[in-house]
C-alpha cells in the first residue's frame, strides 16, 4: 500500500479516502455524496472524504424520504446517538458516546439552542424547515466549541435562498390504532403541515416558512383518566432574508418565533392523589444576523449575533383546580467570529471568540423561587485559535487551544489535536487513519445550580444546586475507514471519555424523608470521577444506483469510578440498520430503517434495568407528479412498546403508528 499523492485541500483537490459515513446519511440517487461540504468539526469548508474531525452528516433528501417532521425523528437512525425522552415532557433530548444531553451542544447554523427543560434541549421542538444537512460531531476534539460541547455537537445547517420563486407545501396524518386517546382506531390522532415561500436573485433571496405540528397523545386505556403519551401542539414560523452585495460578501438576518403547549395527565400519584395533570406552555422567540467575507486571496471571517428569549411556564390541575404556577423566563444573547488565512503553503490559521450572556427568573405563583434574587445570570469569554498543518499530502495535523473565563468559574484552557493519515493502493481501494485528543471543560449552568424543575405529580423533583463545579474531561478517538470506488466503504472508531466532577443528578435523602406527599427529591451533585468508552463501526453497500444497504454497531462501557457501577440510562449494545430500493412500480420507491439496543441499566446501584427492544420502520414514496409526491409509512411496526405500570422500563412511549401525506413543489427560475 502506497502513500497518497492527492494535494492539499487548500490546492483545491482532496484526498481520496471516506470519513465516517453512515446509514442516514447517503439517500438513494445521492450521486456524489462523499463529497458534500461539512463545516462543523473545523468551521472551514471540508468534504466528508477528507475532514479530519469525524463528523456525521443526515442529509436533506433522508430526512424528506423518512418523512422526519422535527430533528428528534431526522436524528433517529444515527448509529451511537440516543435519543432520550424528558421526564414529563413529551419531548427527547441527546446523548453521545455514553455522555448525556447537558454536556452535548445543539447548534443552528452554528449558534446555541436554549434549553427549554432541565439543562438540554429538546430536539422534539426544532421542526425540520429549510434544512440543508445536519452534521454530528462526537467527542470534545473539535477546538471551536467550549462549555456544552463535553460529549459533542449536533449542528443543523439551513439552506440558503433560492432564486427565483418558489412554493412548497406538504401534510400528513396518522393513527395509533386502538390506542388513541379519542378511542377510535381510525381517528387521526397526530398531524402535521409544512409551508414555505421564497423569492431570489442573485443579490437577494427571501423565504417565510412556517411548520404546524400537532398530537392528541398515546393512550393504552383511553376509558382510563391517564394519558401515558402527552398531548401537543407545536407551532413555528421563520422568516429567513439572504444580501449578497458582491462574490465576497453575504449577510444573513433570520427571525424566529417557536410556541409548544403541551399537557400531562396521570391517575395515581404520589400521596394518593386521583386524577391530576399539568399544562405547559412554551415560546421562544430567536433573532440572528451573519455576516461572511472573503478577499478571494485566502483570508476569510465570520460573524454571528444571536439573541434569543425563552419562556416556560407552568401549572398543575385536579378537581380542586388549578394550583403551582410557575414562570420561568431566561434569555441567551451571543457573539461569535473568527478569521482564517493561509500561511505560506502548508498552514492554514483559524482564530475566533466567543461572548456570551445568559439570564435566569423563575416564579412559583408571583414569588420568586432563585434563592431570593429576582434573576441570575453569567457572562463567558472564550478565545480559541486553530492551525491545520498539511505536514505531507496524505498527512494533516489540526491543533487548537480554547481559553475561556466565566464570570462565576475564572479562566480555564482546553487543547485539541487532530490528526489523519491517507492511504492509496492504486486500484481503487482508499484508506486513512485518524486520531484526535482534545480536553473538554463546562461550566454548571444556570438551570443545573439555581432552577427547581418540579414533577411532583410524577413523583420527583430536581433543585438546583449552587454549589456545583465545574465539568471536565480528556477524549481520545482513533478510527480507521476505508472504501472501494465509493460504493462499498466501511468505518470503525474507538473512544474513550474520562470525566472529573460530572455533574449528575442524586437523591436528598434528607429533603425527601422531610416530605409527607411520598415525593423524591433530587438535587444536582458532582460525581467524583466517571469514564465512558467504547467502538462504533459502520458499513455500507450502494448495490447500483436505486439500491443500497448499510449497518452500524456500537458498543459503549461507562462507569463511576468512585462505586466501580455503570451509569444509568446508558445501553451496551446499539445496531442500526438500513435498505433502501424501488418496487416494481414506476415511481415508488421503499426504505426500511430498523434499531435494536440493549438492556440499560435504570439504577445500577440496585440492579434494576429496562429490558433491551428493537424497532422497525417501513417507507414507502410515490412521485405522481414533477411537483406532486405522495407517501406513507408504518414507524414501529413491531408494535414494541414499554409495560407502563413498571417504573424500571423504558421502551419506546409509542406503538405502531400509521401514517399518510402529500407534498408539492412550485416555482420559477
Amino acid at each position: 500500500m502506497e502513500f497518497s499523492a492527492c494535494r492539499r485541500p487548500h490546492a483545491g483537490l482532496y484526498p481520496l479516502s471516506i470519513l465516517a459515513v453512515i446509514a442516514v446519511s447517503t439517500p438513494l440517487h445521492a450521486a456524489g455524496y462523499l463529497d458534500e461540504l461539512v463545516v462543523t468539526g473545523t468551521r472551514s469548508e471540508r468534504t466528508v472524504l477528507d475532514t479530519p474531525v469525524r463528523t456525521e452528516v443526515v442529509t436533506a433528501k433522508e430526512i424528506e424520504n423518512t418523512h422526519a417532521r422535527n430533528l428528534k425523528e431526522a436524528l433517529i437512525n444515527v448509529p451511537g446517538l440516543l435519543l432520550r425522552e424528558i421526564h414529563g415532557k413529551p419531548g427527547y433530548e441527546v446523548w453521545l458516546q455514553g455522555i448525556d444531553a447537558d454536556r452535548v451542544l445543539v447548534l443552528v447554523d452554528g449558534m446555541p439552542l436554549s434549553a427549554t427543560t432541565g439543562s438540554a434541549v429538546d430536539v422534539s421542538q426544532l421542526a425540520v424547515l429549510d434544512i440543508e444537512r445536519i452534521e454530528v460531531v462526537k467527542g470534545a476534539v473539535s477546538a471551536q466549541y467550549g462549555s456544552a460541547a463535553m460529549g459533542g455537537v449536533v449542528n443543523v445547517i439551513t439552506r440558503r435562498v433560492d432564486s427565483g420563486i418558489k412554493g412548497t407545501f406538504s401534510a400528513d396524518a396518522g393513527t395509533y390504532g386502538d390506542q388513541n386517546p379519542s378511542g377510535d382506531k381510525w381517528d387521526p390522532a397526530r398531524y402535521s403541515g409544512r409551508a414555505a415561500v421564497s423569492a431570489g436573485n442573485e443579490r437577494w433571496g427571501v423565504r417565510l416558512s412556517g411548520s404546524s405540528q400537532h398530537s392528541d397523545g398515546i393512550d393504552p386505556e383511553p376509558e382510563t383518566w391517564a394519558r401515558p403519551g402527552d398531548e401537543y401542539d407545536r407551532n413555528d414560523a421563520t422568516v429567513r432574508v439572504d444580501w449578497r452585495p458582491d462574490g465576497g460578501n453575504k449577510f444573513t438576518w433570520s427571525g424566529s418565533v417557536f410556541d409548544e403547549s403541551s399537557g400531562s395527565r396521570f391517575s395515581t400519584l404520589p400521596g394518593g392523589t386521583i386524577n391530576q395533570g399539568k399544562d405547559e406552555d412554551v415560546r421562544r422567540l430567536r433573532t440572528t444576523l451573519s455576516g461572511d467575507h472573503g478577499n478571494g486571496a485566502g483570508l476569510r471571517g465570520h460573524w454571528a449575533l444571536l439573541h434569543e428569549q425563552l419562556s416556560d411556564d407552568t401549572s398543575k390541575f385536579s378537581v380542586a383546580g388549578t394550583f403551582d404556577q410557575r414562570e420561568a423566563d431566561s434569555s441567551l444573547s451571543q457573539a461569535s467570529g473568527h478569521v482564517e488565512a493561509a500561511i505560506g503553503d502548508a498552514h492554514s490559521v483559524q482564530v475566533g471568540t466567543d461572548l456570551s450572556r445568559e439570564t435566569l427568573e423563575q416564579y412559583k405563583d408571583g414569588i420568586s423561587e432563585l434563592a431570593g434574587n429576582e434573576e441570575f445570570s453569567r457572562e463567558g469569554y472564550e478565545l480559541w485559535v486553530q492551525d491545520t498543518w498539511f505536514v505531507l499530502d496524505n498527512l494533516e495535523l489540526v491543533t487548537g487551544l480554547r481559553g475561556q473565563r466565566d464570570s462565576d468559574f475564572g479562566t480555564h484552557l482546553a487543547p485539541k489535536i487532530n490528526a489523519r493519515l491517507d492511504f492509496e493502493d492504486g486500484e481503487g481501494f482508499d484508506s486513512f487513519v485518524r486520531v484526535g485528543v482534545g480536553s473538554g471543560y463546562r461550566v454548571p449552568n444556570l438551570k443545573e445550580r439555581h432552577y427547581r424543575f418540579d414533577h411532583s405529580q410524577l413523583g420527583y423533583i430536581v433543585n438546583g444546586n449552587p454549589e456545583l463545579e465545574p465539568e471536565s474531561s480528556v477524549s481520545y478517538q482513533l478510527g480507521i475507514g476505508g472504501h472501494f470506488e465509493k460504493k462499498v466503504w466501511f468505518d470503525v472508531n474507538g473512544f474513550f471519555n474520562d470525566i472529573d466532577d460530572l455533574i449528575q443528578t442524586s437523591l436528598d435523602r434528607d429533603a425527601t424523608a422531610a416530605r409527607s406527599d411520598n415525593v423524591q427529591v433530587y438535587h444536582y451533585s458532582n460525581i467524583d470521577k466517571a469514564r465512558t468508552w467504547g467502538l462504533e463501526s459502520t458499513v455500507g453497500w450502494d448495490i447500483s444506483e436505486d439500491w443500497r444497504v448499510s449497518a452500524g454497531y456500537t458498543w459503549t462501557e461507562t462507569e463511576d469510578v468512585a462505586t466501580g457501577d455503570d451509569l444509568n440510562r446508558r445501553p451496551r449494545h446499539q445496531l442500526q440498520a438500513s435498505i433502501d430500493g424501488l418496487t416494481g412500480l414506476r415511481g415508488l420507491s421503499w426504505s426500511v430503517r430498523a434499531r435494536h439496543q440493549s438492556s440499560e441499566y435504570v439504577d445500577a446501584s440496585l440492579g434494576s434495568k429496562s429490558p433491551a427492544y428493537s424497532a422497525i420502520d417501513l417507507k414507502f414514496n410515490y412521485r405522481l407528479l414533477p411537483e406532486l409526491k405522495l407517501f406513507a409509512g408504518i414507524d414501529n411496526l413491531a408494535d414494541t412498546q414499554r409495560d407502563f405500570s413498571d417504573p424500571d422500563d423504558f421502551q419506546p412511549v409509542a406503538g405502531r403508528f400509521l401514517y399518510t401525506g402529500f407534498s408539492m413543489t412550485l416555482g420559477s427560475q
